[in-house]
């Protein structure tokens, strides 16, 4: 038995204590193996399902989701802690300082008129911060790590800060139009498929940027409706008595055809 104190309610300092407990001699074998690569998809993981807690707007598993990602960050900077890089209080110093540097019209003498000025010193500040000196710094700046769709949203706007873009969503249009154009002359040439379908994309998410929509959102509420309306298929498959796959793409598309009269929009 580790040298321990059970409690009622327990703190953070006490998460921080666990994990130094769990991944030290006597602890968990398991716990004492993990790296910060190991980890690197659980952090990821965990905070996909903070987002889900949050689209389903419950507080309950947003609480018990938030410390499962709390604990990444303990257990991470427990690693650090161990290589003499840094440790939790390091973390809270760093993130401490940036919020009060970031928020000069809250913690120092910066007037601001509103959010939009807000979000404008913050870019500044950001970018100083950084040692981004050009608009292309901040472009390369943005994480590759991010979903495709984000990261090409992201990569958009700051480009729109500089004035390269288009005044309104009829440009963004014409584009995607242009692009689906050449990735239909890739597919008949067999040529350079993967770039025009990236081009397609990423002229996809500029439209949605002018619409005000996250394409991200936009392509997860696709894929519901391609679900529902592929059991819808399904359902009515067994109802004919025929199993899906003895059916032939005709008979397939007619019911698909029905699914989405079901399931409009």
């Amino acid at each position: 038995m580790v040298d321990f104190e059970f409690k009622d309610h327990y703190t953070v300092e006490d998460l921080r204590k666990i994990v130094q407990i769990l991944r030290h001699p006597g602890g968990c074998p398991w716990d004492m193996e993990q790296t910060h690569e190991s980890l690197r998809r659980c952090l990821m993981e965990e905070t996909c399902e903070v987002l889900e807690a949050i689209d389903q707007k419950n507080n309950v598993l947003l609480c018990e989701e938030l410390g499962d990602v709390l604990l990444q960050v303990v257990f991470h900077a427990s690693l650090s802690e161990d290589e003499g890089a840094f440790d939790l209080n390091a973390v809270a110093d760093g993130i401490s300082k940036k919020m009060i540097y970031r928020h000069p019209h809250v913690f120092g003498d910066t007037k601001v008129a509103g959010t939009e000025q807000v979000l404008a010193n913050w870019d500044a500040i950001k970018r100083e911060e950084k040692g981004q000196e050009t608009y292309t710094d901040t472009l390369t700046a943005v994480a590759r790590t991010l979903p495709a769709l984000w990261r090409a949203e992201k990569i958009q706007k700051k480009a729109a800060k500089s004035g390269f873009t288009w005044p309104d969503i009829s440009g963004a249009m014409d584009k995607l139009a242009e692009e689906q154009a050449e990735l239909a002359q890739a597919v008949k040439e067999q040529s350079n498929i993967r770039e025009e379908l990236g081009d397609v994309l990423f002229a996809a998410v500029v439209v949605a940027r002018f619409a005000g929509i996250d394409p991200e959102e936009a392509l997860h509420e696709a894929s519901d409706k391609y679900i529902a309306r592929f059991s819808f298929l399904e359902r009515a498959a067994q109802v004919q008595g025929k199993a899906i796959e003895d059916m032939t793409l005709s008979e397939m598309m007619q019911l698909w055809e029905k699914a989405k009269q079901t399931h409009e929009g």
